[in-house]
């Protein structure tokens, strides 16, 4: 049985200063793989590094929405940068009206730069939404999001935006907030979406699963989300293991188990 921690930042500083430990854990429960997700250009070299160093380890390319004061991608920048070696995916990309206010076209213009560059690679998206899955969801479709598919990553919105995804072919993952007492309305996301569907992960270092709450997230803590998406759903863990891990590597085509 294995899980593969289908988001995480374990370039951040305080992650990579232990890599040696994060991969020990990792293997420890049962954790094949990780993707290290971009979050701008200027630290992309280091999420490169990751990957072409550690076997287990993949990586993505793309500008996040909170990052404001940060050098703009084009498109052509993000395909020829998608070329690097392990690099499976564009992203982080999407919408962030809760962090950020004002004018944000700006934002919108970054995602819809994201979604070109994904469909010239055939790479698939990797989508942060919060606070905005309205646009999120129309820009998605004016670019034609859905001729390449990819993850609305951390999923913490309504069933009905979660369907609205899946119709574009997209997946959903769900990171330690499911884990949350309160979170019920996600909980209950989580008992209807389909096991073909679904993706799990951690968001490191960031929303440790219970009963982790408050501390450092690491990938290895992953298994603690599929725990418990299992019970949600009365399924045995193994299922949860066996869905996401195949899930996975049907999306990101690049990616070899």
């Amino acid at each position: 049985m294995k899980f593969i921690d289908s988001h995480c930042h374990i370039n951040f500083p305080d992650l990579v200063q232990d890599i040696d430990g994060i991969l020990q854990r990792m293997h420890a429960h049962d954790v094949s793989h990780a993707l290290c997700v971009a979050v701008n250009l200027p630290e992309l070299p280091s999420v490169l590094e990751l990957a072409a160093t550690y076997p287990q380890i993949y990586a993505s390319v793309g500008v996040h929405p909170d990052y404001e004061d940060t050098e703009e991608p084009t498109v052509a920048q993000l395909c020829v940068l998608a070329q690097a070696p392990k690099v499976v995916a564009i992203g982080e990309t999407g919408l962030d009206y809760f962090r950020l206010t004002g004018d944000l076209e700006w934002q919108r213009d970054r995602f819809r730069t994201h979604i070109r560059a994904a469909r010239q690679t055939g790479l698939p998206l990797i989508i942060h939404t919060r606070a905005a899955s309205e646009d999120t969801l129309r820009i998605m479709r004016e670019e034609g999001a859905d001729e390449v598919g990819g993850v609305m990553h951390c999923f913490t919105e309504s069933w009905d935006v979660a369907q609205q995804a899946m119709d574009l072919g997209f997946y959903i993952s769900l990171s330690g907030i499911v884990t949350f007492k309160k979170a019920e309305e996600l909980k209950e996301v989580a008992r209807k979406l389909p096991l073909e569907r679904l993706l799990i992960e951690t968001d490191s270092p960031y929303l440790a699963p219970m009963p982790h709450r408050g501390k450092q997230n690491q990938p290895a803590w992953v298994r603690h989300v599929a725990e418990h998406i299992a019970q949600l759903k009365g399924l045995p863990l193994q299922d949860i293991a066996a869905a996401s891990t195949e899930n996975f590597f049907r999306l990101f085509h690049r990616a070899k188990p």
